[in-house]
């Protein structure tokens, strides 16, 4: 997967919007003001961080050593950097889905609502 398939696939997901809030090279999407999904653009091997369960973050970084690693810049528990380009696309797709509704569940019940 590529970065402009992950964008693609972001934008699909109801109430995202993509900012550039940190600077110019750091993509980020968000659902209803809140991150699920960053990228620095300018890095390679293109790379995105996503929310995940603590638990399930280490069995992945376990899993696949080298390539999904604690988040960049992020709190590690909650985060992991995910090497796009090496992984399989439903991985990467099943994680992007993942950090979306763990940010969702923690939004309050109204704004949850405006998404059914």
């Amino acid at each position: 997967m590529n970065i402009e398939q992950i964008r693609d696939y972001c934008l699909t997901k109801k109430a995202v919007t993509e900012e550039f809030p940190f600077d110019e090279n750091t993509l980020v999407f968000k659902v209803l003001g809140k991150m699920f999904v960053l990228s620095g653009l300018e890095r390679i091997p293109h790379e995105i961080n996503v929310k995940c369960d603590p638990d399930k973050a280490i069995e992945l970084r376990e899993t696949y050593d080298g390539l999904i690693y604690g988040g960049y810049h992020m709190n590690k528990k909650h985060w992991n950097t995910v090497v796009i380009e090496k992984l399989p696309t439903d991985l990467i797709i099943e994680m992007i889905d993942c950090s979306y509704n763990l940010v969702v569940s923690k939004l309050p019940k109204k704004l949850r609502e405006t998404l059914q």
